[in-house]
């Protein structure tokens, strides 16, 4: 077993692993610390404390954490936080003065205070030398431009979901999954992009975390539009309620007559499908949905 502590940077849900620095150390939950890490030494924020864990669930070598977070230190943090809207400021006038194909979205200062990173996105390649020359000339810091995706800046500036909480990018979700329109399809949603896609205008995260449960019941629902036999005769599915296993159907009386009732999937008798042994994830869907896969 090795002893682990929990820990958090600014702007990522994801926790990495680090050792303590001896075994008399406490580190207490939202504490502060000081760490070594492939992009220099870092602040972070404590998730949790020591614990132990199998050897075969970290990646070793384990770094350890230098030192608790000093009053010295958690000022430096809120300094270099204070500097961040005028360097973007100044970052982006710069931009529109040079007329670069980019889009500025975030920026941030190295816990050493040597480094600014700058975030944007944009559509294609971008000639950012000569501005790079400009910022280093008026910060007097090495200066980094660092191209990120589309899902990458609703991570960065998050945002209000659809369902009304912080997008789970910018919050909860340490990394991005694959998410796909047959995830949509097993949960029976309308593949409507202004349904199923998030801030990003990509397919909404999401729609990955209950697909293990909606692909299996998919397998046992009827297909909406498909005849079935039901107790009262045959009818045609309207809709498929797959929490409760439940099929409404349209059941034709006669002369124009239509009646919708409700029945369990286990009283409805109709053929079912045989599983795809190839997920093809852009069958029967519009291009208006295929914007939101690219």
């Amino acid at each position: 077993m090795a002893k682990i502590i929990g820990v958090k940077f600014k702007n990522t849900a994801k926790v990495y692993y680090f050792a303590p620095a001896n075994d008399t150390d406490v580190y207490e939950e939202k504490s502060g610390v000081v760490v070594e890490t492939a992009k220099g030494t870092e602040y972070g924020t404590v998730v949790f404390g020591v614990k132990e864990v199998d050897e075969k669930d970290i990646v070793h070598p384990l770094k350890p954490i230098l030192r608790k977070a000093t009053e010295k230190d958690e000022k430096l943090v809120k300094e270099n936080e204070k500097k961040i809207p005028a360097a973007m400021e100044y970052a982006g006038q710069k931009i529109a003065e040079m007329n670069l194909k980019m889009k500025l979205i975030g920026c941030e200062y190295s816990f050493d205070g040597k480094k600014i990173v700058f975030y944007f996105t944009s559509d294609g390649r971008v000639d950012f030398r000569e501005l790079v020359k400009v910022l280093a000339a008026k910060f007097h810091l090495r200066i980094e431009l660092r191209q990120v995706g589309i899902r990458d800046e609703t991570k960065i500036l998050g945002g209000i979901a659809p369902c009304g909480r912080t997008c789970c990018c910018a919050s909860c979700l340490p990394d991005f999954g694959k998410v796909t329109i047959k995830m949509a399809k097993n949960q029976g949603l309308h593949l409507n992009p202004n349904k199923i896609s998030g801030l990003c205008g990509r397919l909404m995260c999401c729609l990955e975390y209950e697909n293990d449960y909606y692909a299996e019941v998919y397998k046992k629902m009827p297909k909406v539009g498909g005849t079935v036999g039901t107790p009262e005769g045959e009818g045609v599915v309207v809709s498929n309620d797959m929490l409760k296993l439940i099929s409404k159907v349209r059941i034709s009386k006669g002369e124009g007559a239509d009646v919708y009732k409700d029945f369990p999937v286990d009283r409805l008798e109709f053929k079912r499908a045989k599983p795809a042994e190839k997920e093809d994830d852009d069958e029967e869907v519009g291009e208006d949905v295929k914007k939101i896969l690219d």
